[in-house]
């Protein structure tokens, strides 16, 4: 594979991974939580997340799950009772802002929701199937393959640790803590209200 194509790949990807949405709400709100280790892992496992649907579709695998409608419905319904269930907890929050307790459950917990945000979000499948295929040659070999999915997850992966860490010790990230009640209860109902759109719109097209 050429370098143009690398590039082109990296540029589509980066548009994706930049563009704001419930994800990079989640890595937000896990910074603010519980600093920048749980920001660092929520990101990591997004990436890793998207990475393994960005290995499926360059593989050709795509189709076992695209073509199974009840399996992509059932992932995309898991997908919006996630997003409900995270909102349900923001929106619920009453813990001090001064006594937000870091440790291992709760760095855990980051990357488990990064990972899981990506998982139940099949329509990246479809992204990647989309984008790739731009790409698709005879003579691609595994080798080829495995880098296009990998510059994905990696590029991914460091634009959401990037946000971590960025906002991680900054003057935002102060006001934010310091108004978190707030910033959990708006970013929660946004959630809530995609969680709950995404969900009536499964049910509408069954």
């Amino acid at each position: 594979m050429d370098f143009k194509s690398i590039l082109a790949i990296s540029v589509i990807c980066v548009l994706g991974a930049i563009s704001p949405g419930p994800s990079l709400a989640v890595v937000i709100k896990n910074t603010i939580q519980g600093g920048r280790k749980q920001g660092v892992l929520t990101g990591i496992g997004h990436g890793l997340g998207l990475g393994m649907y960005a290995f499926i579709s360059v593989m050709g695998l795509s189709s076992l799950i695209t073509d199974n409608k009840q399996l992509f419905t059932m992932l995309q319904i898991m997908g919006s009772f996630f997003l409900i269930y995270i909102a349900g907890k923001m929106i619920l929050n009453q813990a001090d802002k001064h006594q937000i307790k870091i440790d291992k459950e709760e760095t855990t917990k980051g990357f488990f929701e990064g990972f899981m945000i990506s998982f139940f979000n099949p329509k990246v499948l479809m992204f990647f199937t989309a984008v790739f295929s731009q790409f698709m040659a005879d003579d691609l070999t595994l080798k080829d393959k495995i880098l296009m999915a990998s510059v994905a997850g990696a590029i991914d992966i460091t634009w959401y640790v990037l946000v971590a860490i960025v906002l991680a010790g900054t003057k935002l990230l102060n006001t934010l803590k310091s108004n978190s009640n707030y910033f959990d209860k708006i970013t929660g109902y946004t959630l809530l209200f995609i969680g709950i759109f995404m969900l009536l719109k499964q049910f509408i097209d069954l």
